[in-house]
């Protein structure tokens, strides 16, 4: 009797090679912010983990665009999304601003600490939430500020601050609540475009390219400040879209509403 025929073949062991070196390379990115803060290399810091921002986005799209997509790939993106974009912002804004608050008491160095943990903890959430709502979630929109566009967020707020010439003391009560609004953003219901159905042809209006040039032009004038108010503008785009959602629903029944109760 042929045994082969009958026995299942054994699943190849291994993992693919280019996505998960991508993963790695974000992962160290944002382990080196930590160092680089601790060092008080602070920009540095800010520039490595939207390094980590930029080999995130990169190792999902290889993986797709080459069929090496794999549940080991999923699980492992996740865990260094926690650590480049979660841990790592909240301790560069600990060492960089919210330490300072000591020096008033340790109520108020509680608060700094605090701070830090919810948005490294609404990381977590955020990432816990997305990894099972995989397969039912609308994939053009995020629900809740995603935790990339959230470190995003407080890390050019960090280089803005920097490039005005002020350092973390100097803001060291606005921190907290950069802090804890992006942390809470993450685990918000407030929907986000999520870009990747963008573009969803090959051609893009005109107007996209002297866009495109204007912000490049600005990004080089001006790197941080533009950053930040493009961050900043794209966490509020959230509640400001949701809101106008249900207002524009609500429109819709009120009419309805009226004529039932007509006599």
């Amino acid at each position: 009797m042929d045994t082969n025929s009958t026995n299942p073949p054994r699943p190849r062991r291994g993992i693919y090679l280019l996505p998960n070196l991508l993963t790695t390379g974000a992962m160290f990115a944002g382990f080196y912010a930590i160092i680089a803060a601790f060092g008080g290399q602070y920009i540095d810091a800010v520039i490595a983990i939207f390094v980590a921002g930029l080999l995130d986005g990169l190792d999902g799209r290889v993986a797709r665009l080459t069929n090496t997509q794999s549940e080991f790939g999923v699980q492992y993106d996740s865990l260094s999304d926690l650590v480049s974009f979660g841990v790592a912002p909240a301790l560069v804004l600990y060492i960089w601003s919210l330490a300072s608050l000591k020096a008033y008491g340790p109520a108020w160095g509680k608060l700094g600490w605090t701070a830090a943990f919810i948005y490294a903890a609404c990381g977590a959430l955020r990432l816990a939430r997305f990894n099972t709502q995989v397969g039912v979630q609308d994939k053009r929109y995020f629900q809740g500020l995603a935790i990339p566009a959230a470190a995003g967020v407080v890390m050019s707020f960090v280089w803005a601050v920097l490039d005005m010439g002020w350092s973390g003391e100097d803001v060291q009560y606005i921190t907290p609540i950069i802090a804890a609004v992006a942390g809470l953003l993450m685990v918000s219901r407030f929907r986000y475009y999520s870009f990747k159905a963008w573009p969803r042809s090959d051609k893009v209006p005109f107007f996209w390219i002297p866009a495109a040039v204007l912000i490049l032009a600005a990004l080089a004038v001006k790197p941080a400040r533009v950053l930040f108010g493009i961050t900043l503008l794209y966490a509020l785009s959230g509640p400001v879209w949701t809101l106008w959602e249900l207002r524009r629903r609500r429109a819709r029944h009120e009419p309805r509403n009226e004529e039932r109760h007509e006599p």
